[in-house]
């Protein structure tokens, strides 16, 4: 799977969830349309290659529109290439105020953390990588983080925070963290369209680049 023959190889582990609402929370919409791949790449020193990116996404369900951007946004990631994509899901659940009595069902995403800390442990012990470079801010990834510090003392894992995205206790297990600067996530954008291998073109939705 590591195409790298030279260099320090890195694998980039992308939660997609804590990105995306980093990048809305941070005033960086309009850099939605976000080539991952290259976003990656620019977080590398000289002396190293990137071998793979994993994005970990959850599919939107109950919202057609939504659902409908997302699908355009990982067929252009699978377009670009380089890039392999696990799913995690939704799960709902009843929720009711105590004051008013009012309820409604509330979607939580699930299984992102697990599948970053699967990946990461995997990759690990099948010695795919060098460098592990995990783009969140999520706290639940410090357990996974730590444990492949111990087993793996040579392979080093650095933590790059999504805009208004951070987390002490990831940070602090990591071998370093930073967090990912609005300059490099704007020259980090895909190309409008995308050109699929089939011909196909693959326009942002609106919104997600600037006008």
């Amino acid at each position: 799977m590591v195409l790298v023959k030279y260099g320090e190889r890195v694998v980039g582990y992308v939660d997609g969830y804590n990105l995306y609402y980093g990048l809305r929370h941070g005033g960086l919409r309009t850099s939605r349309w976000l080539d991952l791949h290259a976003l990656c790449e620019s977080l590398l020193k000289p002396n190293q290659q990137l071998a793979l990116v994993r994005y970990f996404t959850t599919r939107v369900k109950n919202d057609q529109a939504a659902a409908q951007r997302q699908g355009i946004f990982i067929d252009a990631l699978e377009a670009r290439g380089g890039i392999d994509i696990d799913y995690g899901h939704f799960l709902s659940k009843p929720m009711q105020c105590y004051r008013c009595g009012n309820s409604w069902t509330q979607s939580e995403e699930k299984k992102t953390d697990v599948n970053i800390a699967v990946r990461l442990l995997n990759d690990a012990y099948d010695n795919l990588f060098d460098t592990a470079i995990i783009i969140s801010g999520d706290s639940d990834l410090a357990p996974p983080v730590e444990s492949v510090r111990v087993r793996f003392p040579n392979k080093r894992l650095i933590v790059a925070f999504p805009p208004r995205r951070n987390s002490h206790e990831l940070g602090r297990v990591a071998h370093a963290a930073f967090r990912i600067s609005k300059g490099i996530i704007r020259s980090s954008r895909l190309p409008d369209p995308v050109i699929t291998p089939t011909g196909i073109m693959l326009s942002a939705p609106a919104g997600w680049l600037p006008t």
